[in-house]
């Protein structure tokens, strides 16, 4: 590398390092509003004993949510808010490999956060209902106010399908908001389709296991229950439960998008501005083809050039035939 290079070439790591952080820091606030109001919501019907909300209340709190949480990261990290979403968005080429580990991170920090704060707010409540005893499983469990757990019914394949399932769902559907090709949705009204979307998912797919469907939500406040008193259990319960809702979602989310560009994506017709480009490539290729072909060059070595043959037009062919008497 000269030194005229060098500088540029740290300009564009900084540039790259400062829009990094940005994004980051908007994943990381996304996912703790997401967590706030999803966790908030399970902490006050549980502690309440159901007195100050009910199942629904808890899927109307995760679903707006992810509405809000949406609406504060969407300008800047095109509020992923799950690392199953960015991991899928990375392998349609949308999203950059090299940004979805720290993507991921921030994400888990943020749930990590937000969990942290209703914990703190809920403190007094959660030791009243567990009688000062903080539990993983039994009537009075409090750890599931955090982190999803499977129902007592459900083997841990059966959690692995659900959550594939559930995530594939979500990704489907996520993938048709934001297709311009598909029915075009306006921007301000992408985030509350969003959020209906989860609620729909939760009060449909929610009664196995709590319906994650986000790594990050999941495994960010089981971190939390982890250190703040709960102990080991958090992981040991459900025979070892803790890794299902990180890979039934990253599976799921693959399983969704690879549906939705096979039965959808992949047969739209191009855009009008992709028909504009591939029209300006057509006349610029055939602008080149003329110039070679005044220049005396022969077909054949046109051709070799990998110019189309179903691109020349006949005046075209016509003066070359005269270039070939000539010769």
């Amino acid at each position: 590398m000269n030194e005229g290079s060098f500088p540029l070439f740290c300009r564009f790591i900084y540039s790259f390092c400062d829009s990094l952080v940005r994004e980051c820091l908007a994943e990381c606030l996304g996912v703790y509003v997401l967590i706030l109001f999803g966790c908030g919501s399970a902490a006050q019907v549980t502690t309440s004993q159901e007195r100050r909300g009910h199942y629904l209340s808890i899927n109307l709190g995760f679903a707006l949510g992810v509405t809000f949480g949406v609406f504060v990261s969407r300008g800047v990290s095109g509020a992923h808010l799950n690392p199953a979403v960015s991991l899928s968005l990375c392998v349609l080429g949308r999203h950059p490999w090299l940004k979805l580990p720290f993507y991921v991170a921030f994400q888990l920090f943020g749930a990590f956060l937000a969990a942290a704060t209703v914990g703190l707010q809920y403190y007094d409540a959660i030791r009243t209902y567990g009688g000062d005893q903080l539990t993983v499983t039994g009537p009075r469990a409090t750890a599931g106010i955090f982190s999803t757990y499977p129902a007592d019914y459900l083997s841990l394949w059966g959690g692995v399908v659900d959550q594939v399932v559930g995530t594939a769902a979500l990704l489907l559907c996520l993938l048709a908001l934001g297709d311009q090709r598909n029915t075009p949705v306006p921007d301000a009204v992408q985030p509350v389709l969003v959020g209906l979307l989860v609620l729909v998912i939760g009060v449909s797919m929610g009664s196995n296991c709590g319906y994650a469907l986000n790594p990050a939500r999941d495994l960010g406040p089981r971190l939390f229950t982890y250190i703040a008193g709960w102990g080991a259990d958090v992981f040991k319960a459900g025979g070892g439960w803790w890794w299902v809702p990180i890979v039934g979602p990253c599976a799921g989310a693959l399983l969704g998008t690879l549906i939705y560009q096979l039965m959808v994506g992949v047969h739209h017709p191009p855009l009008p501005s992709e028909c504009q480009t591939s029209c300006e490539e057509h006349n610029n290729k055939k602008d080149t083809f003329v110039k070679n072909a005044r220049a005396g060059n022969r077909t054949s070595e046109l051709l070799h050039q990998g110019f189309p043959m179903d691109l020349m037009e006949a005046e075209i062919l016509e003066y070359l035939e005269k270039l070939k008497d000539l010769n």
